[in-house]
């Protein structure tokens, strides 16, 4: 197996961040680094992880403080990230890690493995009724004006070989990075292979995407925003490695 990175940004991930990078190195024994981006939780996730890497080799910690978000964190992620593949992946257990070892291997023949929902054998049982209407509505646009060679245009459960993220640069506020990066990719030539998974109830917490009306629809402008961008906009390539400097405040482990 080539060197594998992890990333998982977190905040407030408590409840199962230990039993996650439990998961994650049992999946993927070796040599494979697991990088922890916390946004300071004010649950004490970044103190579980410190403690956990303590006694674990290959698990890092970033601590972040002053700022938050979850592109800006992958992207802090992966700058620090030493992997030939780099992976990420939710952290509340709706997205197995026993998936992984499947990720990684597809990226011996393609440049970016998915696990996906939307092709045979993947299925979604972890969102509500409105939540999975809401994301096939904007998958069906996605893949209408950008292209059906990705069904799961808002997957975020990914491995990549790193060439892929230093030529692009991750963009956005939210989920619709993903709809951003897999365009982005398909432009540039680098070939996509989705691999079905089943997305479950998350383990504990709250989901930070909506869990009404209201909020969905507020995520959901700003897919629907980034797709009408992506197709009508003028596209220029963004080269990767403008991660966020890092304040007197943080800290790497």
């Amino acid at each position: 197996m080539p060197h594998v990175s992890v990333v998982l940004p977190t905040y407030n991930e408590g409840g199962h961040i230990v039993d996650l990078l439990q998961a994650i190195q049992s999946a993927l024994p070796g040599d494979t680094e697991i990088i922890v981006v916390d946004d300071d939780s004010p649950d004490g996730t970044w103190r579980l992880v410190q403690g956990y890497a303590a006694q674990h080799v290959g698990v890092r910690l970033l601590r972040r403080v002053g700022r938050r978000g979850l592109t800006s964190a992958f992207n802090e992620g992966i700058a620090l990230a030493r992997g030939d593949i780099i992976c990420w992946m939710d952290c509340d257990f709706s997205m197995p890690p026993e998936m992984l070892p499947a990720l990684v291997s597809a990226t011996e023949y393609t440049d970016i493995a998915i696990g996906s929902r939307y092709v045979p054998g993947g299925a979604d049982v972890g969102h509500p009724l409105l939540a999975r209407l809401f994301s096939r509505a904007i998958n069906l646009l996605a893949g209408v004006l950008l292209g059906f060679y990705v069904r799961d245009y808002t997957s975020g459960f990914i491995a990549a070989r790193r060439q892929v993220l230093e030529s692009i640069a991750l963009r956005g506020d939210y989920g619709e990075y993903f709809i951003d990066l897999m365009a982005r990719a398909g432009r540039l030539g680098f070939s996509v292979t989705e691999v079905p998974y089943k997305c479950i109830p998350r383990r504990s917490g709250e989901s930070k995407t909506g869990t009404d009306v209201l909020g969905y629809l507020r995520r959901g402008s700003k897919y629907v925003a980034t797709v009408l961008r992506l197709r009508f906009g003028a596209w220029q390539p963004q080269a990767a490695g403008a991660a966020s400097t890092r304040s007197k405040h943080d800290s790497c482990q």
